[in-house]
C-alpha cells in the first residue's frame, strides 16, 4: 500500500467569520457591509448574479484584494491576510474561474508552486507527492505535459491538487464547473465530499441552482454587493432565484432554423494536435443553424473550433464558407469573411489585461488615420455596456470586472455581420438571467443568417439550444445528431463512449 500523502498540516479552522466587509473600486461598491459565519466541515454555497460581489468577497478572504473596512477572524481570532501566501499559511486556498498557473511549465513544476523550496525540489519527491495525492483523488496526469496542453477543467484539478499539497483547509471554488465535462465536474463534487469528510470546510461560489442545492450545506445569498438572504436544505429553487435577481426568471423559448441555405461546408476535414487527431468530418451547416459540440474536456472540441476560426491548419481537406475556398487561410482572413471565434480562456485569449472596456472596443472598431480617437467611440462603448448588460464603465479595466461580465464583454465585442459564430463554452460564469439574455442575443444573430457553433459541458444547455449536435469522444466525432431526437441520457452515455458512432 502507498504510504499516506504527506502535505503541510495547519490547526483546523473551527470557523471563518467575516465581519461588516466592503470593498470598493472608484464608483462601483462591491462588497456592502457584509457579514457572515462559515462553519467548519461543511460546504458553504456563496450564490448570486453576476457582479454580485462574490469574487470579490472570495479573493478579501485568500488575500487577493485586501478590505477596505471590516474584520476575518479564523476560529474566532482576527487576522489580517495581506497576500494568497498569507491565507495559504492561514490554511485557506482559492481556485479562481481562471486557473492561476504557468501555462509554459510543465505539470510538476506547476504542482510544486508555491512549496518551499518551489521548482527546485527534488524531481523524485516531487513526482512521487503527485502520484499519490493526484490517485487520492481519481485525478490522472502526466507530470511531464505542458499545462498550455491541458483543457481548462484538467487546469482546475491541477490547481485544487497543488493548494490541498500546499495545505489547504478551507478551499474556495470559484465557478469550478463552467468549462469543465459533467465527468470532470464529477469528479471535483465527490473529491469535495471526501474533503468535507476529512474535517476541510468548501466555499462554493456559483450561480447554478440545481449545484448549489445538490452540495450544499447552506447558502447565503448576495445582490449588488449585500448580503440578501440565507437558506438550508431543503432549498426552494423559486426563492433563491427571487434572492438572486429580486424576480421571477423564465428560460427563453426553444429557436429552431427554418434555413436551408449553405452557410459552411466541411469535406474530409482532418486535423491534429500534440495530443489527438480528427479525420474525415464532412458537414454542411446551413444559415441561421446552431450546432452543439459535446464531449469531456480534451476530446477535441477546441481543436475542431480553433480549425473552423484559421487559428489551426487542417492536415488535409476543405472548410468553404458562403461557398469561398478558406484552406490555408489566416486567421485574419477568416474573419474578414465573418468567422469569428471567442474562447474559453477570457483573460489570456479574449481581451487584454490592463486595457479598459474603451479600448477594447477602440481595437474592435475600424480606424481610419494614423491617431486613434478613443472620444469618437464613446457612444459605441456606452451602447455595447447598455445592450449587454456589463456591469462595468468605459475606464474600467477588464480585470476589474467580474468572470460573467467579461464574458459579456468578450460577445459584445463581436463585429457585424457575422457569418460563422464559433463559441467556447459562451455561457462561463454567467448566471440565469445572462445565459436567458445572451442566448436571445445569439439567438436574434441567427435569425439574420448567421451560423452557430458552440462548445458547452452543459447538457441541458447543448440540448435545448442545439439544431444538431456533434458528439466528441477521443478525437472521434458522432454524426450530426438531431437534438429533438436526442435524449439528456444518450448524449450522456454518447459523451462516455457508449453508443458512438464515428462520422459526421
Amino acid at each position: 500500500m502507498p504510504s499516506p500523502i504527506k502535505i503541510n498540516q495547519h490547526v483546523a479552522i473551527m470557523n471563518i467569520q467575516l465581519i461588516a466587509i466592503d470593498k470598493s473600486f472608484g464608483n462601483v461598491h462591491a462588497n456592502d457591509h457584509i457579514n457572515m459565519v462559515i462553519p467548519s466541515g461543511t460546504i458553504q454555497g456563496i450564490l448570486g448574479e453576476n457582479g454580485a460581489g462574490k469574487t470579490t468577497l472570495m479573493k478579501i478572504l485568500s488575500g487577493f484584494y485586501q478590505p477596505d473596512s471590516g474584520r476575518i477572524l479564523l476560529d474566532g481570532q482576527p487576522v489580517t491576510i495581506h497576500s494568497p501566501s498569507d491565507a495559504i499559511q492561514n490554511g485557506i486556498g482559492m481556485l479562481n474561474q481562471d486557473p492561476l498557473d504557468f501555462p509554459p511549465l510543465r505539470v510538476l513544476d506547476n504542482f510544486v508552486l508555491g512549496q518551499k523550496g518551489g521548482i527546485n525540489l527534488k524531481a523524485g519527491k516531487a513526482r512521487k507527492s503527485l502520484e499519490e495525492i493526484q490517485n487520492k483523488f481519481g485525478f490522472h496526469f502526466n507530470p511531464d505535459n505542458y499545462v498550455e496542453n491541458l483543457t481548462v477543467g484538467e487546469r482546475q484539478q491541477l490547481e485544487i491538487l497543488r493548494l490541498l499539497y500546499l495545505g489547504a483547509q478551507v478551499l474556495i471554488l470559484d465557478e469550478p464547473t463552467t468549462g469543465i465535462s459533467a465527468e470532470q465536474k464529477e469528479k471535483i463534487f465527490k473529491t469535495l465530499v471526501k474533503l468535507i469528510k476529512e474535517g476541510k470546510t468548501v466555499i462554493f461560489v456559483s450561480h447554478k441552482l440545481e449545484e448549489v442545492e445538490g452540495l450544499c450545506s447552506q447558502v447565503v445569498v448576495l445582490r449588488q454587493g449585500k448580503v440578501v438572504g440565507e437558506a438550508k436544505p431543503p432549498y426552494k429553487t423559486k426563492d433563491l432565484v427571487r434572492m438572486m435577481f429580486g424576480k421571477e426568471i423564465k428560460l427563453a423559448e426553444r429557436y429552431s432554423c427554418k434555413n436551408e441555405t449553405p452557410r459552411i461546408v466541411l469535406k474530409d476535414l482532418c486535423m491534429e494536435d500534440s495530443r489527438l487527431q480528427i479525420k474525415d468530418i464532412n458537414l454542411q451547416v446551413c444559415r441561421g443553424e446552431i450546432i452543439g459540440l459535446a464531449g469531456m474536456e480534451g476530446s477535441g472540441q477546441q481543436l475542431f473550433l480553433r480549425s473552423l476560426a484559421g487559428l489551426v491548419v487542417p492536415v488535409s481537406g476543405e472548410i468553404s464558407v458562403d461557398g469561398k475556398l478558406m484552406n490555408r487561410k489566416s486567421y485574419h482572413n477568416f474573419q474578414k469573411a465573418g468567422v469569428y471565434y471567442v474562447p474559453a480562456a477570457r483573460l489570456e485569449e479574449g481581451l487584454i489585461s490592463g486595457f479598459s472596456l474603451t479600448e477594447h472596443v477602440v481595437l474592435v472598431e475600424d480606424q481610419r488615420g494614423f491617431f486613434i480617437k478613443t472620444g469618437a467611440h464613446r457612444l459605441a462603448v456606452q451602447n455595447k455596456i447598455k445592450n449587454f448588460n456589463i456591469q462595468g464603465k468605459p475606464e474600467s479595466q477588464v480585470e476589474q470586472l467580474s468572470g460573467g461580465n467579461q464574458q459579456r464583454l468578450s460577445l459584445a465585442l463581436l463585429r457585424s455581420p457575422q457569418s460563422v459564430l464559433l463559441l467556447e463554452h459562451p455561457m462561463r460564469g454567467l448566471d440565469m438571467e445572462s445565459v436567458i439574455d445572451i442566448w436571445n442575443k445569439l439567438q436574434d444573430y441567427c435569425r439574420q443568417g448567421s451560423s452557430l457553433f458552440f462548445a458547452s459541458s452543459d447538457l441541458e444547455e447543448v440540448m435545448r439550444y442545439s439544431d444538431r449536435i456533434l458528439v466528441f469522444f477521443g478525437g472521434k466525432v458522432s454524426k450530426a445528431l438531431v437534438a429533438e431526437k436526442m435524449s439528456v441520457d444518450q448524449l450522456g452515455q454518447m459523451i462516455g463512449g457508449k453508443g458512438f458512432e464515428r462520422g459526421a
